[in-house]
């Protein structure tokens, strides 16, 4: 929690808040109490005839009890986490910064402080994320929660129903308290389904209100399980494609590229492996397993400059998620910028000029010259190996004897290939030396 939260808990109408906010969860809990007791009691002990089956009911209503029990208590119980101070901006920073004549002048302030910590996140004017009531730079897919008062990393949503942000710390044990919860509900539903039919028919052996629990509690599980599976689904949906709520309602805005919905997606494997951990033996226990600090987070830029036989990609192989954003020339794709053109981002140069990018070298287009100047190519390169002379008529040449080796013009070979130089001074242009080496 953040420190505006604890002075206000300090006042009784902050206490009294503090109390309003356990309402939620006090109301699951006794729901919890009493489908125990309606279950175990009504159901199994005071109703069921066959002992054995009661055994394997009542083995497996506890063992979905225990998990859903455990993962709700993580979920409410794990902290929000603190920021550390390396993101926080001193003092006299921040009123420099909101002194500040012109927005230009703070996104300078923020991207200069910001120039060492891993952020690849920007606002809608290119200028680094900060939060005005924690001042800090925020770090990537961290929101502040106006209910917990403070910065909250990986935030997806508050919910009240855990009294807690859904965050980076606690996002494996909500998503496993949605599937338990689902799971218990169909159970208890599925096995109090005989009964209820039963009471229908007016051939059930309870007597008094333990009918009653049962009905109440097969409608119960019934009701909670149809709204569970919905918002199960779409949390399962969200781990799949690696997006928060907060970020499929707006996609976050990246230094290069700008607003991509898509740009921490993974593949559905890595995605499921950065909530739920490498070692599946900890995927549906209620223990944190989850990828990396919570700080930084490889995009789907990191991963398509890995290049691995394996289908699997390990997390590590993403290389340094701190830069990697920041590779390259930014674009500051924001809004109501003009679009980026993805195959071409250099349309306004020549097609034989190479300018020097920051493009890595593995990104380079590797270029190959026609099918008859590689042979020739070649032979040149057999013939320098035996300490023979060059001739300089290359294979075009040959094919336009008009053009080249005939008339004296010259013959320029660049990158792409070989062009002959069109519109030149004869007199200005090197011939072909008579006995066929080429000049130095």
């Amino acid at each position: 929690m953040g420190n505006d939260d604890h002075r206000r808990r300090k006042t009784p109408c902050g206490f009294c808040m503090a109390v309003f906010k356990w309402i939620p969860v006090l109301f699951i809990t006794a729901v919890i109490a009493w489908s125990y007791y309606a279950y175990v009691v009504e159901l199994c002990i005071r109703n069921s005839q066959n002992r054995i089956s009661m055994i394997f009911m009542l083995l497996f209503y506890h063992l979905f009890l225990t998990l859903f029990m455990w993962s709700y208590w993580r979920t409410i119980m794990t902290s929000v986490g603190r920021i550390p101070d390396q993101w926080r901006i001193p003092d006299e920073e921040v009123s420099r910064l909101f002194r500040a004549d012109s927005p230009d002048t703070q996104k300078r302030i923020l991207n200069n402080f910001a120039r060492d910590l891993p952020v690849t996140n920007r606002t809608m004017n290119g200028s680094v994320r900060f939060c005005e009531k924690c001042k800090i730079i925020k770090p990537d897919r961290a929101h502040h929660c106006s209910v917990c008062s403070c910065c909250v990393l990986k935030m997806d949503h508050h919910c009240p129903w855990v009294n807690n942000c859904v965050n980076f710390y606690n996002y494996k044990y909500f998503v496993l308290f949605l599937g338990y919860a689902l799971v218990y509900c169909l159970y208890v539903a599925f096995t109090s389904l005989h009964d209820f039919v039963e009471f229908w028919k007016g051939q059930l052996n309870a007597s008094g209100m333990g009918r009653f629990h049962i009905l109440f509690l097969f409608f119960i599980a019934i009701m909670f399980a149809i709204s569970l599976v919905s918002l199960f689904g779409y949390h399962i949906y969200l781990v799949l494609v690696n997006r928060t709520t907060l970020e499929s309602f707006r996609a976050p805005i990246f230094r290069v590229g700008g607003p991509d919905k898509n740009g921490y997606n993974l593949g559905r494997y890595a995605n499921f492996c950065e909530v739920f951990g490498d070692d599946w033996q900890y995927w549906f226990l209620p223990v944190f397993s989850s990828r990396g600090d919570g700080y930084s987070y490889p995009t789907s830029s990191d991963q398509s400059r890995v290049s691995t036989t394996s289908p699997v990609q390990r997390y590590d192989a993403m290389g340094d998620t701190a830069a990697s954003r920041l590779d390259g020339n930014p674009t500051d794709k924001l809004i109501g910028a003009s679009p980026l053109d993805n195959t071409n981002h250099h349309h306004n140069q020549s097609p034989h000029q190479v300018r020097s990018t920051s493009v890595q070298p593995t990104q380079l287009l590797q270029v190959q010259p026609p099918s008859p100047f590689r042979d020739e190519l070649n032979e040149r390169q057999e013939q320098l190996a035996n300490g023979q002379s060059l001739n300089c008529i290359t294979a075009a040449a040959r094919s336009r004897p008009g053009e080249c080796g005939v008339n004296g013009a010259a013959v320029y070979i660049d990158m792409i290939g070989d062009h002959p130089l069109k519109g030149a001074d004869p007199a200005k242009v090197s011939p072909c030396p008579p006995n066929g080496d080429l000049p130095v």
